[in-house]
């Protein structure tokens, strides 16, 4: 099986994410042996670091290891898609993010989205017949793009990992450890 200590996890986040969302998992992960990199497109302003969201105001800035466009993401076993509604709502109309997060979806590598991000997943066809969880002010577009809403900390399908809030950020990393553990799944069909 594999180790978490092995692993290297992707963060894929722009301007407006919410702070803890991606710190949080940011600082677990690495403390749990993974090797993890914050990956931003170049199109943010500023080109070494992201801002976050810290509530209700803008939060601190956080690092970017690697400008999107230039990653190779099939080096990557996990991604990890904070939230905020900043964050996805800029990102999904990145295309070389959406391709990215396709390609990890359809290889069957460990997908990770809370509160704001499964729109994310929305966006690339993923939500389809699967159960998932969300910031509940998304509950009717997750419906609507015919998942199973669940009003849980955790919610996994497949590989494909969600959660609703900071509140439940304990929860999501430790399901993102014990899916590394599990390996990769099958490859996931995504809606047209």
């Amino acid at each position: 099986m594999p180790d978490i200590k092995q692993s290297k996890v992707l963060i894929l986040a722009t301007d407006g994410f919410e702070e803890t969302e991606l710190t949080v998992p940011l600082s677990k992960l690495r403390a749990a042996g993974a090797t993890v990199h914050v990956v931003a497109p170049k199109s943010r302003e500023a080109k070494e670091s992201i801002r976050g969201w810290d509530k209700t105001d803008w939060g601190k800035n956080v690092a970017v290891d690697h400008d999107l466009e230039a990653v190779d993401a099939s080096a990557y076993d996990v991604l990890v898609l904070p939230g905020g509604q900043i964050n996805p709502d800029k990102l999904r109309l990145e295309p070389r993010a959406l391709d990215v997060i396709k390609g990890f979806l359809t290889s069957g590598k460990v997908v990770a989205a809370i509160c704001h991000a499964p729109w994310l997943l929305i966006e690339t066809g993923a939500v389809k017949g699967r159960d998932v969880t969300s910031f509940s002010s998304i509950r009717t577009d997750v419906i609507n793009a015919g998942g199973r809403w669940h009003d849980e900390a955790v919610v996994t399908d497949q590989g494909i990992i969600t959660s609703r809030n900071p509140g439940d950020l304990d929860a999501f990393v430790a399901k993102i450890i014990e899916e590394v553990k599990e390996g990769r799944h099958e490859a996931r069909q995504l809606a047209a």
